[in-house]
């Protein structure tokens, strides 16, 4: 099978290569799936520059996420047969022809969704309900307040939290940003880039949720608009790691500081995400309420294109390598 490996270098240029590998086998509980569709996300330029390596067990090769075909079931499975229509969170080995996942991680695609729009669901899905709905505890009525609003996760957030009740301040950089949130359904939609930022979001009211993929910059303010009792929940740290938080506030307010990562969760944890998705947000995908947008597609073989792409940050929604 066709895959791409990391070979030569950290950019995208030179680290990224169309290779041939043996189809890998299914084992118990596993399944194997004709990759049709694989999205492109962050962590595959942090793992391309070798700061994220694969957790143990995992294939080297990058891809959290795809959508195909059910191939070969493993021995134990059920409830999945030869030609069903899914997509799949992975440890890792979507950007390849084929690819072996825990049965358990498979999704129904529904009827009449493509096998692209499904590909770039499950990333942003589960990290989304894992941060903002079980860690973040949102409910109806609430306010969400999302940065970063229109990346992959971002755009996701947006529409899962207002498919839940919820309301929603979306923060970006520039024009076409803040309008393109504004589409997907945020209340309130901010530019990052104006003078004025911090004036405007204290403006637009208090968050009972925040979902920081920028961390340290945005520490201070995320600290002022969160409200008594708010949930902050970092998942990424784009502009810095090391933040000062003022302690005596957090008591004061009730407030909660907390994060995670999802690929090095464990394989029964990953089950159990899985499930809960299934049976409490995907009715949001079936109805046509979550449906993340899709920048751009590549062929298997321009993966390096669709990180040059990523890296530049002007994009909304998802990019997409297609098989």
């Amino acid at each position: 099978m066709q895959v791409i490996e990391i070979k030569g270098g950290r950019g995208p240029a030179t680290a990224l290569r169309l290779a041939e590998r043996p189809i890998p086998t299914p084992g118990p509980g596993e399944v194997l799936l004709r990759v049709q569709a694989a999205g492109v996300n962050r962590p595959d330029l942090l793992q391309r520059e070798g700061l994220y390596p694969p957790p143990p067990g995992a294939p080297d090769i990058l891809g959290l996420e795809v959508a195909g075909e059910v191939a070969v079931p493993g021995d134990g499975v059920t409830g999945w047969q030869v030609g069903d229509r899914v997509c799949a969170l992975l440890g890792g080995g979507g950007y390849a022809e084929y690819a072996v996942v825990d049965a358990r991680c498979l999704l129904p695609v529904p009827d009449g969704l493509e096998l692209v729009t499904a590909a770039a669901l499950p990333e942003a899905l589960f990290t989304v309900w894992a941060n903002v709905f079980e860690a973040g505890r949102l409910a109806a009525g609430e306010t969400l307040l999302v940065h970063g609003a229109t990346s992959g996760i971002g755009v996701t957030a947006i529409q899962m939290a207002k498919a839940a009740g919820a309301r929603v301040i979306a923060t970006s950089r520039g024009l076409a940003k803040t309008a393109a949130a504004l589409a997907l359904g945020a209340d309130v939609s901010l530019d990052a880039t104006e003078g004025g930022f911090d004036a405007q979001l204290d403006a637009a009211g208090s968050a009972d949720v925040i979902l920081d993929m920028v961390g340290a910059a945005y520490a201070e303010r995320n600290q002022r608009v969160l409200a008594p009792g708010g949930r902050w929940v970092v998942i990424a740290t784009q502009a810095g790691r090391a933040a000062t938080i003022d302690l005596m506030q957090l008591m004061l307010k009730r407030q909660v500081l907390t994060g995670s990562t999802l690929r090095s969760r464990a394989a029964d944890e990953k089950a159990r995400l899985t499930a809960e998705v299934r049976a409490r947000a995907w009715a949001w995908v079936v109805s046509g309420q979550v449906r993340p947008p899709i920048e751009a597609t590549y062929p298997l073989e321009q993966a390096q294109d669709a990180h040059i792409r990523l890296e530049a940050g002007a994009h909304v929604g998802k990019m997409v390598l297609t098989l």
